[in-house]
C-alpha cells in the first residue's frame, strides 16, 4: 500500500498506467496502454516515466522492465530467491544445462538452425527446441533458403523477460576460444545446409 509521501507524487495517470501493467499478462506497449486509458501515447510515455521514477526511488519491490518497444512490471532482482521459494516454482521453472545451453546457442546467433544448435552441442535438440517453444522463450523466425528449407530460431520477449534483460546486448561476452568455436560450429554446418 502506498503512503501518503509516495500518492502526492504520483499523478492519476501514472497510477492507471501501474494498475493496468499490474494485471497485464505480458508486456505491453504504450500505444496499448493509451488506447485503454483513451490517452495520446506521449502522456503514456510521461507516466512510464514517471512511474519507473517512483519505482525506484521509493524503495518498492517493483520495477519497470522495458524491453524493445513494451513495459512490464516485474520483481526486483534482488527478491528473485525470496520470490521463487514463496511461488514454490524453482522445480517447474528451472532450465536444464542443456535447455540453457540450446538457449545460449539461438541468443547469440540467431536466427539459427536446429542443425546449426546440433553441431555447436553435439547431439539432437528436437525435444528441447519443442520444450522452449512450447514456453515461448524461442519462436520461429523463418527459414533459411538452402536445401531442405531449416527452420530459424530466435529468442523471445518472455527469453528477454525471463533474464532480466532489455537488450541482447546485455549478454555477457564470451571468451575469444568459445566464440571461435561456436564460429566454426555455426560455419561448417552451414556449408553442410548449402551442399
Amino acid at each position: 500500500m502506498m503512503d501518503d509521501n509516495t500518492l502526492s507524487h504520483v499523478s492519476a495517470l501514472c497510477a492507471l498506467v501501474e494498475s493496468l501493467l499490474f494485471i497485464a499478462p505480458k508486456p505491453v506497449t504504450p500505444g496499448e496502454l493509451g488506447k485503454a486509458l483513451e490517452r495520446p501515447a506521449d502522456e503514456i510515455r510521461e507516466a512510464l516515466t514517471e512511474l519507473e521514477q517512483v519505482l525506484h526511488q521509493g524503495q518498492r519491490g517493483l520495477r519497470l522492465q522495458r524491453v524493445g518497444q513494451t513495459v512490464a512490471l516485474v520483481t526486483m532482482p534482488e527478491a528473485a530467491q525470496a520470490v521463487t521459494r514463496f511461488t514454490a516454482l524453482a522445480a517447474h521453472t528451472r532450465l536444464s544445462r542443456a535447455a540453457l545451453e540450446t538457449l545460449a546457442i539461438v541468443a547469440y546467433q540467431q536466427p539459427v538452425t536446429r542443425g546449426q544448435i546440433e553441431a555447436v552441442r553435439g547431439v539432437d535438440c528436437a525435444h528441447i527446441l519443442r520444450t522452449l517453444l512450447a514456453r515461448e522463450l524461442i519462436q520461429i523466425r523463418g527459414r533459411r533458403s538452402t536445401i531442405g528449407n531449416p527452420i530459424l530460431y530466435g529468442v523471445t520477449e518472455e527469453f528477454m523477460q525471463y533474464f532480466g534483460l532489455t537488450s541482447l546486448d546485455e549478454l555477457p561476452e564470451l571468451s575469444d576460444v568459445d566464440e571461435g568455436k561456436l564460429a566454426d560450429a555455426m560455419a561448417e554446418e552451414l556449408l553442410l545446409e548449402t551442399d
